[in-house]
């Protein structure tokens, strides 16, 4: 007898919950976005017009290349340079090829950086913007070749330069050619810098590594987002070697600041109008200069 009742409450009870179970609606993944930093959820719609900040702590999320290009570049104005540079495999390193393949059709790059020529708000400079979803935008010989190439037209042109800089550091894949993208590119700057043109650098987050001794560091005036990560060895590394806890904000954007490294920390809606400001100022100052 209890067994027919025990039989009766579980037909019940399942043929209740079946229509529940066949009527559950899915909630697709990209809806919502949950703040790494504060824990908050938003809608990933919202966040996305907010161009992928954080309105409860002010986290700026990475950008790809091109969400970085469409914030600060004017519409239909971007010529690309050097679009089919790919990174060959000079040490033979096991699956490098493989992953490059992989990578580009991942992210549609054939490798970290974008550059080219555009306008900013009327101005015209050459611009490069680095891409971490591309093996972190480690530096590389294709990497290296770009940013040189791109310095070296605008000296040609006579062109100021953006360069908005992510990375991991060299890529040790490429051995010690990746190493020796650091004297070529330091030395197309200084060459750049020689000419009396204008370098404006945005350390966004990370700017690590080979990139940050090179030139990341070398722009006439350095702008940095809030809270990125900007250093060139890593935080066990340095206390381990020099035996000393390092502060907390050590390696930030604002401890950079601080110290005289950033001149100043601009969040992302600003970004777009304060290059273009510093660009008309400097064009207006070669102006005066080329009359005198």
């Amino acid at each position: 007898m209890l067994q027919d009742l025990f039989s009766k409450v579980k037909l019940r009870t399942s043929s209740y919950e079946r229509p529940r179970r066949q009527g559950k609606m899915e909630i697709p993944k990209d809806l919502m976005y949950k703040c790494p930093r504060c824990g908050k959820v938003i809608f990933m719609e919202e966040f996305v017009q907010s161009n992928k900040v954080c309105p409860y702590c002010e986290y700026h999320a990475r950008l790809t290349a091109q969400e970085r290009i469409h914030l600060v570049v004017d519409n239909f104005t971007l010529l690309k340079y050097d679009k089919g540079m790919k990174s060959q495999n000079p040490i033979q390193f096991e699956g490098y090829p493989e992953k490059l393949y992989y990578l580009h059709r991942k992210t549609g790059l054939r490798d970290a950086i974008i550059t080219g020529e555009c306008t900013i708000m009327g101005q015209r400079c050459c611009i490069g913007v680095m891409d971490t979803r591309f093996m972190m935008a480690s530096m590389g010989s294709v990497v290296g070749e770009k940013v040189t190439r791109l310095f070296e037209r605008a000296t040609e042109k006579k062109l100021p330069v953006v360069l908005f800089t992510a990375s991991g550091g060299a890529r040790m894949q490429e051995g010690i050619l990746s190493l020796m993208q650091m004297a070529k590119t330091a030395g197309a700057v200084a060459r750049h810098s020689r000419a009396g043109l204008l370098y404006i650098t945005v350390l966004t987050d990370p700017t690590t590594g080979g990139v940050t001794a090179s030139f990341a560091s070398l722009g006439d005036i350095i702008l940095a987002e809030p809270k990125t990560l900007i250093g060139f060895a890593g935080r066990r590394v340095i206390e381990g070697t020099i035996k000393q806890r390092l502060p907390e904000d050590f390696q930030s954007a604002e401890f950079a600041l601080q110290h005289g490294f950033v001149d100043r920390i601009v969040p992302r809606d600003q970004l777009r109008r304060t290059i273009g400001q510093l660009l008309r100022l400097h064009s207006q100052t070669s102006g005066k200069e080329a009359d005198q």
